[in-house]
């Protein structure tokens, strides 16, 4: 009979190894979502300008020549090491100050912050359409980032290109998640007007795509938790290491003493 129990035991554990877990699968249930839930899912997003942001602006035209005033000097710097002035180039960058505003040339304070890049260029092309016929304008924010910690592949800095990024793009070009990662609680940190806040999200539901941290804004940070499993062992990883502290501890007290007792008994 114990035999018998034994080897139920041991198919169900069996079983139950070979399973996927629930909790390591993404968006469980698309497949039976509707179009009505689709539909409300669905997000047009742009990123906002916000203070902080550090802007290039360039001004194009038919005649370069006519667009110099709207175009601060490009700048020449020596590489490290080097005398010689090397031909890479920084283009002119405008700080989005703690009050929203830029300064660009001829036209003076303007504000951009809450505007998309789209929005702030076509204002600045409005404005310079009195000095300059047919002006184009090209913005773009040059220290748009992210980070991201925890239980993921590479941890670190994610320097954002396009006008967006979601916090899928964030994990993906990261390397993805650890097997240890608790995906169903990913904490967002994000500066939102100069206060903190905090959003969760669940990547094992498909609900992820209408929640308000799936695109990931300026300066986010995505901390990736470690699950249950890999905090309890850690736990008990800690006491073990305690434990075996203490004892080693003790033995070489207990050591120390004998080998006294041992000296003076001799003598």
């Amino acid at each position: 009979m114990k035999i018998k129990l034994l080897s139920a035991i041991w198919l169900i554990c069996l079983l139950t190894s070979c399973g996927t877990p629930r909790d390591v699968l993404y968006f469980q249930g698309v497949d039976s979502l509707t179009k009505e839930q689709l539909t409300q899912m669905n997000q047009n997003y742009s990123s906002s300008i916000c203070p902080g942001d550090l802007l290039t602006i360039t001004v194009t035209a038919w005649d370069p020549t006519v667009a110099t005033p709207f175009n601060p000097p490009a700048w020449a710097y020596p590489l490290q090491g080097e005398t010689e002035i090397s031909s890479a180039t920084q283009l002119h960058t405008y700080l989005v100050d703690n009050e929203g505003y830029i300064t660009f040339p001829v036209i003076g304070k303007v504000k951009a912050d809450g505007l998309s890049k789209q929005e702030l260029a076509n204002y600045l092309q409005k404005e310079i359409s009195l000095y300059l016929k047919d002006a184009l304008v090209s913005i773009q924010i040059v220290n748009y980032k992210v980070v991201i910690m925890g239980e993921i592949s590479r941890p670190g800095a994610i320097t954002v290109r396009n006008d967006r990024i979601t916090i899928l793009d964030a994990i993906g070009q990261s390397g993805d998640l650890t097997i240890n990662a608790n995906r169903k609680n990913i904490l967002v940190i994000r500066n939102n007007n100069g206060e903190v806040e905090f959003g969760r999200v669940d990547i094992t539901n498909p609900a992820i795509f209408a929640s308000p941290y799936f695109y990931l804004k300026q300066n986010d940070l995505v901390y990736i938790e470690p699950n249950k499993p890999k905090q309890r062992n850690y736990n008990v990883t800690q006491s073990q290491t305690f434990t075996i502290s203490i004892v080693s501890t003790l033995l070489t007290t207990v050591s120390v003493i004998t080998t006294v007792l041992v000296a003076v008994l001799k003598k």
